[in-house]
């Protein structure tokens, strides 16, 4: 097996025994017994279990970067791919999180609170949201005086907006579909989409 198929077998295999049984109760011996390749060669890559947890963690952001590009290349209007942005953000992280188990809770004390571990991730999402709006301000079809602005509120809002939806928490009793023109309108707005583009696309 090449080095790197090794790495994600180890990769792979932790971040099932973190979603099962959670961090603190697994150890070194666990990860290197079920994955079959021992404590030396589990060593050989990874120096502690920390070191392993954020290799999982580099794993589903990296998952969640190619959500997020794979929008930017959708033919849509601009406004509509960044409708569509939040949501793919949004909804993956919420996955990510569900299907990691117990692990979830490390994700909320840990994972999404320390910037050195999402530094990459944010950076490329931040790279696509500026690649969005610079796309609609040369089309004219967003009036925006500062990108650079602009693109750091979205991306804050949309981070602080992570923990509410994976818990249902925001328009509660409401479906997706009955929040989306709300939600398109408060977007319009910022971006000052002229009213008519706004209505036509409701």
């Amino acid at each position: 097996m090449s080095v790197s198929k090794t790495r994600e077998k180890l990769i792979e295999v932790a971040r099932g025994l973190f979603a099962h049984q959670g961090l603190e109760a697994t150890t070194m011996n666990d990860i290197a017994a079920a994955s079959g390749r021992g404590r030396r060669t589990l060593y050989t890559y990874f120096r502690n279990k920390e070191e392993i947890y954020f290799a999982v963690i580099e794993e589903e952001l990296t998952r969640l970067s190619a959500n997020m590009t794979a929008v930017l290349e959708l033919n849509l209007r601009p406004e509509e791919k960044l409708f569509k942005l939040i949501y793919t953000h949004l909804r993956t992280v919420r996955d990510t999180v569900c299907r990691n188990g117990t692990l979830r809770a490390e994700f909320f004390r840990d994972i999404w609170m320390v910037e050195k571990v999402r530094r990459a991730f944010d950076a490329e999402e931040r790279r696509v949201l500026m690649a969005i709006l610079e796309e609609g301000v040369e089309q004219g079809r967003f009036r925006i005086q500062h990108v650079g602005l602009m693109c750091d509120i979205v991306h804050c809002a949309v981070r602080g907006l992570e923990v509410p939806y994976i818990y249902d928490r925001l328009g509660e009793g409401l479906s997706e579909d009955e929040t989306y023109p709300m939600v398109k309108a408060l977007l319009f707005r910022v971006l000052d989409i002229p009213a008519e583009e706004n209505k036509a696309l409701q």
